[in-house]
C-alpha cells in the first residue's frame, strides 16, 4: 500500500499523489481468534487488537460483503510514518478492505468502484484513498451514490521529494483550524490554481510553482506547524513547488528533472540535490518516485485464505 500526499496545494480534499513508500501486510483467515503483529513504523505504538485500523476496515468490508470469517491473522510491515500527512490511515483502510474483498469466497474480482466508495466512507473523504488504490495522481469527488475518482498520467519528469519532521500532527486538529467559509476571491483563486495544477502535473511541469499556490488551508494551519510553514515559505521563495503534505506536518516538493536526468535515479538530479541541502535539522529528506501502480494484492495460496499487499504491481 503506497503512501500518499493529498491536496497538492490548492486542490483541497480532491487531489492526491501516490508515493514510493509502502506498507506491506500479510492477511490470512484462520480457524479462530485474532492475531496482529506490527513491525516498522508504529511498532509498539499501534494497537494489536480489534481497534487496529486494518482490522476495523477488514471487518467493515466483510459486513458489506455479508461474510464472517472464523479468525484473522494480520502481519503488518509498515514503511509509512504515522501522523505525518503521508496517508498512513488511508493505506491501512485500503489494506483492510482489499484483503476482505480478495479473501471472501463469494467474490471473484475486486470492484474498484465499490471499494473506493467504502474506503471513502471509512476515511471520511477520498483524496488519499483514491491514489492509494489507483496509483499515480488522482482527482476525486463525491456524488449522491458515493466517491468517484479519475487517474492522471503524471509527467515522468516530476520527482516528489518529502521532508519529514520528527513531530506529528493530528488530522482532526488540522481540520479544526479551517474556517467554515472562505472569501469569494480565495475560492476563485483555488479553482484557477487547481485547474492549472492538473495541466502542470500532466503536461507542463514548469508551471508547478504557480499551480501549487494555495490560500485555502495552508496559511490557516501554519499556527499548528510553524516549522513546516517556515520551510514551505523558504522552499517556495527559492522557486521550488512545495506544499504541505496532506494535513501536515510533512512538506512535499515536486522537483522537475532536467533533459539529461533519469527518473530512475532521482537523488542525483540537480533540483533534488538542492532540496536535500535545504533539509532542516531534525528532519529527514526522502527523494521518492510517483507510485504508478497503487494498492497491490498477491494471493499467498487462496486455498489457505491468505493474501499479501506489496508494490509494485496491480490488484486489478
Amino acid at each position: 500500500m503506497p503512501a500518499t500526499s493529498a491536496n497538492l496545494g490548492p486542490a483541497y480534499d480532491c487531489a492526491g499523489l501516490a508515493l514510493s513508500c509502502w506498507d506491506t501486510l500479510d492477511v490470512a483467515v484462520t480457524d479462530g481468534g485474532l492475531v496482529v503483529e506490527v513491525s516498522g513504523e508504529g511498532a509498539g505504538e499501534l494497537p494489536t487488537d480489534e481497534s487496529h485500523l486494518v482490522v476495523q476496515a477488514f471487518r467493515a468490508a466483510c459486513a458489506e460483503l455479508g461474510w464472517t470469517p472464523s479468525g484473522l491473522r494480520l502481519t503488518a510491515h509498515n514503511g509509512i510514518p504515522q501522523g505525518r500527512g503521508m496517508g498512513s490511515s488511508a493505506a491501512a483502510v485500503t489494506a483492510g478492505v482489499l484483503a476482505a474483498w480478495s479473501l471472501c469466497p463469494d467474490v471473484t474480482a475486486v470492484d474498484d468502484v465499490a471499494v473506493l466508495r467504502l474506503l471513502s466512507e471509512l476515511e471520511g473523504h477520498p483524496d488519499n484513498v483514491a491514489p492509494c488504490l489507483l496509483g499515480g495522481a488522482t482527482l476525486s469527488w463525491t456524488t449522491q451514490t458515493g466517491a468517484r475518482a479519475a487517474r492522471l498520467a503524471v509527467d515522468p519528469r516530476i520527482t516528489p521529494v518529502l521532508f519529514v519532521p520528527g513531530t506529528t500532527l493530528s488530522t482532526h486538529l488540522a481540520r479544526g483550524l479551517l474556517p467554515a467559509t472562505v472569501p469569494h476571491a480565495d475560492a476563485a483563486h483555488a479553482a484557477g490554481r487547481s485547474a492549472l495544477l492538473v495541466h502542470a502535473l500532466t503536461r507542463d511541469p514548469s508551471l508547478l510553482l504557480e499551480g501549487t499556490e494555495d490560500r485555502l488551508h495552508q496559511p490557516q494551519r501554519a499556527v499548528a506547524m510553524p516549522d513546516s510553514a517556515a520551510l514551505l515559505a523558504r522552499l517556495r521563495t527559492d522557486g521550488h513547488a512545495a506544499v504541505v503534505s496532506g494535513a501536515g506536518p510533512c512538506v512535499l516538493a515536486l522537483a522537475v528533472l532536467g533533459p539529461d536526468e533519469h527518473p530512475g535515479d532521482p537523488a542525483s538530479a540537480a533540483e533534488v540535490r538542492e532540496l536535500a541541502a535545504a533539509v532542516p535539522d531534525g528532519w529527514a529528506c526522502l527523494p521518492l518516485r510517483v507510485d504508478h501502480d497503487g494498492a497491490v494484492v498477491t494471493p499467498l495460496g487462496r486455498d489457505h485464505g491468505a493474501v499479501s499487499s506489496e508494490s509494485p504491481g496491480t490488484h486489478r
